[in-house]
């Protein structure tokens, strides 16, 4: 039995070590933060994500917590037009085996949390990773509380400010990306009747866009308006001025703006990503999720490839102690051109697809319009119909 460690216990560290659990491995997380908590609001799953969550034992779990939505739906921003729509109903799911929904960072969470404890895994709080070291059959952990862990294989599942990826590949601090972001949560029950949907609306326009959809069961809604600014300097989650939002997007459509109007206790981030790399593997010591292949948000599609590595990693560790490096290898060549091809994807989706103004964007929605109910599903097909997570 092999004893792997687990730096980080948010969505995509836990995912990672139930797959190894089930797989009869035991299975160590060290997570920085005292409590195994997950901060932030809803999250969207696509169909791969729900076929990773089906190979982890914990698809129904996140279901039954998760909003199913019938529509995927583009508007324009300024005069309020709508752009664009694909269906997420029966011709998706028939294609794709699964749904398309959104749900809560937190419920997504906690069955995965649920599922850990379930198995057998090791949770450790107030244990955050600062560095590793290998010797002959074994790799050590060490945390900034001052202890060593001991394995023979670390997964480093620690976000976007990674330690082990800091020592592993050593590309200095993430690259800002110019976006910053304003997120906020409010109860279904303040949202006029006619403002309900059951879809993911996005209202794009001139340097900016408007997200939402509701969660938590349909109780809440959850805003997230985002400004290409040029912004240099990093920003999670500070509290943001319900005025200076409104003021920030004034340009918004009605409707948009009615919805931006009801928000409140804004949050502010600074969105950020990295480069793809080749290499995310050192012997016994590997990453997955955000320390590994950090997005933008754009595709909605960083815990769905979380999730994925988890599924690969499973797959590929079930091998005795003394065959992990080769298989880790196997890990780094299996996810590497697919996580790549997603991240700059969501890049081009921020610059090209969500934010153009003027010729750029009409020529947009002249080719979205071209594009037929099936033509859509073609379009996403690569990544929401993936059930292997191989490169594609």
């Amino acid at each position: 039995m092999t004893h792997l460690l687990v730096a980080g216990g948010g969505i995509g560290g836990l995912a990672v070590a139930l797959g190894q659990a089930q797989n009869g491995h035991r299975v160590t997380v060290l997570e920085g933060r005292a409590e195994f908590t997950e901060i932030g609001a809803g999250i969207q799953l696509a169909p791969n994500a729900f076929h990773a969550l089906h190979t982890l034992g914990v698809r129904d779990d996140v279901t039954a917590r998760a909003d199913i939505m019938d529509e995927l739906r583009l508007m324009d921003a300024t005069t309020g037009a709508r752009i664009a729509a694909m269906s997420l109903g029966g011709a998706y799911r028939a294609r794709f085996g699964n749904p398309y929904a959104v749900v809560h960072r937190a419920d997504l969470h906690r069955a995965l949390l649920d599922a850990c404890r379930r198995a057998g895994v090791e949770l450790l709080g107030g244990q955050q990773v600062t560095g590793y070291r290998q010797s002959g059959g074994e790799v050590t952990a060490t945390t900034a509380a001052g202890r060593d862990f001991r394995g023979q294989a670390l997964i480093g599942a620690d976000g976007l400010r990674s330690a082990v990826r800091a020592q592993l590949v050593g590309d200095g601090a993430p690259r800002i990306s110019g976006h910053t972001i304003h997120r906020s949560v409010i109860p279904m029950s303040e949202v006029p009747e006619r403002l309900r949907t059951r879809a993911v609306t996005l209202w794009a326009g001139p340097g900016l866009h408007f997200v939402h959809y509701p969660i938590g069961g349909g109780e809440l809604l959850n805003l997230a308006v985002t400004r290409d600014d040029g912004a240099r300097h990093e920003l999670t989650g500070v509290p943001a001025d319900r005025d200076r939002v409104l003021a920030d997007f004034a340009e918004l459509a009605d409707g948009a703006r009615d919805l931006l109007e009801l928000g409140s206790q804004w949050r502010t981030w600074v969105l950020c990503d990295r480069d793809p790399v080749e290499t995310w593997v050192d012997g016994r010591v590997a990453l997955a999720g955000d320390a590994a292949h950090p997005m933008l948000q754009y595709a909605a599609q960083g815990a769905c490839m979380a999730l994925e590595d988890a599924v690969v990693l499973g797959s590929l560790l079930q091998c005795d102690a003394d065959d992990v490096p080769q298989h880790l290898e196997k890990y780094n060549g299996a996810r590497r051109e697919r996580t790549a091809r997603t991240t700059l994807t969501a890049r081009w989706m921020g610059s090209e697809l969500y934010h153009p103004a003027g010729e750029h964007a009409a020529r947009r929605n002249a080719m979205l319009a071209s594009l037929s109910g099936e033509g859509l599903h073609d379009a996403v097909s690569w990544l929401h119909g993936a059930t292997d997570f191989s490169n594609t």
